[in-house]
């Protein structure tokens, strides 16, 4: 047998053969979410015989291809990591708005990738700073507001805020400025929001802004036409942009020209002129001329609202010597012979501090007054810091030990001793224990009516209580509505004290529950 009558095999022939096709096309399969393909992207047309067609075994070259296909199917839906941070920043809880809601801001978000996708800028997008869409939605809502209420909003201007919205998220929209009443200059240069489909067509805020220089002006609001009205009454019918330059101020204290020896108190509004104050000379005659006018009239009016003036031109003068003490111990002298405890208390807090500084005066006659006066108001902790205050030696003068006596009469409940001191106060002390007296009676005798029954001798209360007559007891006790207390007999008239213990009792508790603390120090 030759070769050449050996009948060739099979896989080495050349002749045409009906075999089926080296691969079956199959359908990718979608994922969730995902579009199918177009037919124009991924057209595959069979074979329309395919027992016609020869044997085509795989080759490397439709490998890469198929290959390729697929690597551009999953191209094509891999987002960027920013992009997915992006959209879970969205709707993280904390970031969630009450007012925007979850449709708002999924349709917001699909436009603002899909614009970014369609125009090629997805990875280079800053998407870290890129507002939310809950941000960008009540953007867009305040901008409408503002275009309802008829004032134009430069768009150029919108597209800045929303630029400081992306590095300050927290920018409150509903708040503004003043600056924010004016109307912005229209300008024809209009910047294209990055998140804003073209395909969309102009807003109405775009239509509006995009008026030419040469159209009607636009007509002002309300509150704007309001605004002027008040400019043009506060500006006397006109608004004038001139302004008087301010005065430089003053490097020292000023000195006084003025030569009157009286002047009326007015508080200052502005800084004092040398023409209006009273130099330290004058001043000396104007005290002396105030002390022969209160012993002669003793106005009180009249000489508080000199004194006040006259302090007031010391103060702006700065002069702080002996005669500033002699000018304050007098006025509160004065005050206190009046029942002034505002004017008092005044004066009486500058005292302390120029005595700390070392001026001559009468600083124990004051801390005497200091500390009746802490006894009339009921302040035990200003009390203690003033006896923490005292020396030894001041201890031991007389109207400072007579202040200290009375307070421990009073925290001994012993009001026979207390009435002893009220009948022998030094200096001007009777003034202040005048205001307290009343209510430590009314405690003597809600004790004498718990003492002293059923009856005692109304000359008896006249007497431990320091009244100047039996009529002055009587007017207190029916004062207190205890006329029916009060009975005659044989030559003497007696209190009936075993009735009226829970009537005094009261009336005690009363005057020790209010306390005057005007100008209190």
């Amino acid at each position: 047998m030759s070769w050449a009558a050996r009948a060739p095999p099979a896989s080495y022939s050349h002749s045409p053969q009906v075999v089926g096709t080296a691969y079956t096309p199959v359908q990718i399969r979608m994922g969730f979410g995902q579009q199918p393909p177009t037919q124009a992207q991924y057209a595959y047309t069979p074979p329309a015989n395919p027992s016609s067609h020869p044997t085509l075994p795989m080759t490397s070259g439709s490998t890469m291809s198929s290959s390729s296909e697929q690597q551009s199917q999953q191209q094509k839906f891999d987002w960027p990591d920013s992009v997915r941070s992006y959209v879970q920043r969205s709707f993280q809880t904390s970031n969630l708005d009450p007012h925007v809601t979850r449709a708002e801001m999924e349709d917001k978000l699909k436009d603002t990738i899909r614009q970014t996708q369609d125009s090629g800028t997805m990875y280079t997008t800053d998407w870290d700073n890129m507002p939310l869409p809950q941000t960008i939605i009540k953007n867009e809502r305040q901008q409408a507001l503002m275009q309802s209420l008829g004032q134009s909003t430069n768009y150029s201007s919108m597209a800045e805020a929303t630029a400081s919205a992306v590095t300050n998220l927290n920018i409150n929209p509903k708040k503004r400025k003043s600056s924010d009443l004016s109307v912005p200059e229209q300008t024809n240069d209009v910047a294209t929001m990055p998140w804003r489909s073209a395909a969309k067509g102009a807003s109405f805020g775009d239509r509006v802004n995009k008026t030419s220089m040469s159209g009607p002006v636009p007509v002002k609001s309300k509150f704007q036409k309001n605004l002027e009205k008040r400019q043009r009454r506060g500006d006397g019918g006109y608004q004038s942009t001139y302004r008087s330059p301010s005065p430089a101020p003053p490097t020292g204290p000023i000195v006084g020209l003025n030569q009157s020896l009286e002047k009326r108190y007015l508080r200052l509004t502005a800084a004092p002129k040398p023409a209006d104050v009273r130099p330290e000379h004058i001043l000396h005659q104007t005290l002396d001329l105030l002390k022969k006018k209160w012993r002669k009239d003793a106005n009180y009016n009249y000489i508080c609202d000199q004194f006040k003036s006259l302090r007031q031109d010391l103060t702006v003068q700065r002069i702080r010597n002996n005669f500033t003490v002699s000018v304050y111990e007098i006025h509160a002298r004065i005050a206190l012979e009046k029942g002034d405890l505002g004017e008092y208390n005044q004066c009486q807090t500058q005292l302390r501090a120029l005595y700390k500084a070392g001026l001559q005066g009468h600083p124990v006659e004051f801390k005497a007054y200091r500390i009746l006066y802490f006894i009339h108001t009921s302040n035990r902790t200003a009390l203690n810091d003033a006896l923490a205050d005292l020396t030894t030696a001041e201890k031991e003068e007389r109207p400072i030990k007579h202040a200290l006596n009375v307070r421990s009469a009073l925290a001994l409940g012993n009001y026979h001793r207390f009435f002893q001191l009220f009948l022998d106060v030094p200096n001007m002390g009777a003034y202040l224990m005048d205001m307290f007296v009343k209510r430590e009676r009314l405690a003597a005798l809600a004790t004498i009516c718990k003492s002293f029954k059923p009856e005692v001798k109304l000359r008896f209360i006249t007497e431990e209580l320091s009244f100047d007559s039996d009529p002055e007891a009587v007017q207190f006790i029916m004062d207190n509505n205890g006329r029916d207390l009060l009975q005659e007999r044989e030559g003497y008239v007696v209190f009936l004290s075993g009735k009226a213990g829970t009537l005094f009792e009261t009336a005690r508790s009363e005057a020790f529950r209010r306390v005057d603390l005007k100008g209190q120090i």
